[in-house]
């Protein structure tokens, strides 16, 4: 792996330790040591300039306090996004500040509780962390509706977030892990588990006998769509661009594989629904994926899209839309209740976690370029 596919931070080359210090010297500029065991300190990963990709330095800063309603929680997973590339790159639509601890799809135990945390919560208790932060005052969360929050933040984008040791977060984002549910599960299914719950439990209903397209087969959202489609009793068609992906779509679930390194992809999908088309589509892509979509819908059918890691803008055949009485279905985020699902799903068994590797926090450099590389099944780990 190479200095530039890895970002520009690096551990143990060409440098050393101070006597008794904590700190790793290297030409003029520092770094914490890792074996550090400085009192009321924690060691975290920050993001300190954007780029593809960014640049980041291990740390060792000062343990968060929870200040009125808040806990702090000792982070024991945190699952790698999308999110978390969109944010390295700078490339999210709202201003964003440095240097900033990364990380939002968060599970561990509560290691300290504020002054005005409710009396549900003790240090000790297993929780996943939502990571859309709401308000809890607009008429949306009054209603349950915290994915339409008016004054959302983004965990470990706007606020530090998990790839630390230790984060601070309201209580109201705390969810309680099932007994069968560990850290590593719920870091793998909070954020994109509880996305695709929500766009196939939520914003459309999916019946038995169904057919169900799901878009990128081996990423998080897309593993957990096949299973809660299958398990919903609809026929699966997944896309996938190599054979590790494929034999993975068909290992959860899905009837059917198509190649999308075709770029007559579609019309594989309407052969095998005998040129009828699929009743429901789970996309995340956007771009000429989003449109290639509407090749594969029959008429009455809908997409529900939460993404746009391939372009955010398109020229949409409106006519056609109206006229096959088709429906694009926006989702975004996930309430609390999604969130529930999701753990519940997992604690039952209805839905498992695909987890391609755990690493650790100085391996953090190395995780975000394995995921830009578009060869990873299911999710990457950080454990702090």
């Amino acid at each position: 792996m190479t200095h530039g596919e890895l970002g520009s931070w690096r551990v143990g080359e060409m440098g050393s330790w101070g006597v008794g210090d904590s700190r790793w010297r290297e030409k003029g500029r520092e770094w914490p040591n890792p074996k550090s065991k400085i009192q009321n300190r924690m060691r975290c990963i920050q993001l300190v300039k954007h780029g593809i990709p960014g640049q980041f330095e291990l740390r060792d800063v000062p343990d968060p306090e929870p200040v009125d309603d808040e806990v702090v929680v000792r982070v024991e997973a945190c699952g790698l996004n999308h999110l978390d590339l969109w944010f390295e790159q700078g490339e999210l639509p709202i201003p964003l500040s440095l240097p900033r601890i990364p990380g939002c799809e968060i599970a561990g135990k509560i290691a300290a509780v504020g002054p005005d945390a409710p009396d549900v919560w003790k240090p000790g208790d297993a929780v996943a962390v939502q990571s859309n932060l709401f308000c809890n005052r607009c008429r949306y969360c009054r209603g349950g509706k915290e994915s339409m929050c008016l004054a959302p933040v983004m965990l470990g984008v706007q606020r530090d977030g998990g790839f630390a040791e230790k984060v601070v977060v309201p209580s109201r984002a705390l969810v309680r892990l099932p007994a069968k549910v560990d850290a590593k599960i719920s870091a793998a299914l909070s954020l994109a588990g509880s996305t695709a719950m929500r766009m196939l439990t939520e914003r459309v209903t999916v019946g038995s006998g169904d057919w169900v397209l799901v878009i990128g087969a081996s990423s998080g959202v897309g593993s957990a769509a096949i299973q809660i489609a299958r398990v919903s009793g609809a026929n699966v068609i997944a896309t996938a661009s190599s054979e590790p992906k494929k034999a993975l779509a068909l290992e959860l679930g899905a009837k059917h594989v198509v190649n999308t390194s075709d770029p007559g992809w579609p019309a594989e999908v309407r052969k095998l629904t005998d040129k009828r088309g699929v009743d429901v589509v789970v996309e995340h892509v956007g771009g000429e994926t989003l449109l290639k979509c509407f090749e594969c819908l029959a008429r009455g059918g809908t997409i529900v899209t939460c993404g746009a890691t391939a372009g955010k803008e398109v020229s949409l055949n409106v006519w056609s839309l109206f006229v096959k009485q088709q429906r694009l279905v926006g989702s975004y985020s996930r309430d609390r209740l999604d969130l529930e699902a999701t753990l519940q799903w997992a604690a039952d068994g209805r839905l498992q976690p695909v987890i391609h590797d755990v690493m650790p926090l100085a391996k953090a450099p190395e995780a975000y370029a394995r995921l830009r590389s578009r060869t990873v099944l299911g999710k990457l780990l950080i454990a702090p």
